[in-house]
C-alpha cells in the first residue's frame, strides 16, 4: 500500500513478521514517513498474548498494509467502551424492618 492511500482513522488490514503470527486490522491512528501506527481491531486468537503486550497498538510499514477484509475466526480488541445496566431492587426481609 502506498503513503498516499493510508488516511487517519481507516481500517486496514495488516501483517507483521517479528511481531505476530497472523494477519490482522487495525485503525490508522498516526502517519509516519514509511509506517503507520495502528490501534488493532480485529486478530487471530493465537496472537492474543503478542497484542495484550503491544497494547492493542503496533507500527506497520505501508509495504505490510492491504485494505481492509474481514478475517475468519478473528477476536475483536477489547474497547473503552461501558455498558450500564439496571440492577434489580432487593426486598428487605420483615426481620430487619422490626429491628428499627
Amino acid at each position: 500500500m502506498k503513503k498516499a492511500d493510508v488516511k487517519v482513522g481507516a481500517i486496514v488490514g495488516g501483517k507483521s513478521e517479528e511481531e505476530l503470527k497472523k494477519p490482522f486490522l487495525g485503525k490508522v491512528e498516526k502517519i509516519y514517513e514509511n509506517s503507520a501506527l495502528l490501534a488493532i481491531t480485529s486478530y487471530d486468537p493465537v496472537d492474543e498474548t503478542a497484542i495484550s503486550d503491544l497494547n492493542n497498538k503496533i507500527v506497520v510499514n505501508f509495504k505490510n498494509l492491504k485494505s481492509a477484509r474481514s478475517l475468519k475466526n478473528s477476536k475483536t480488541a477489547a474497547t473503552n467502551e461501558v455498558k450500564i445496566e439496571k440492577m434489580k431492587k432487593v426486598a428487605k426481609k420483615d426481620d430487619d424492618k422490626k429491628e428499627k
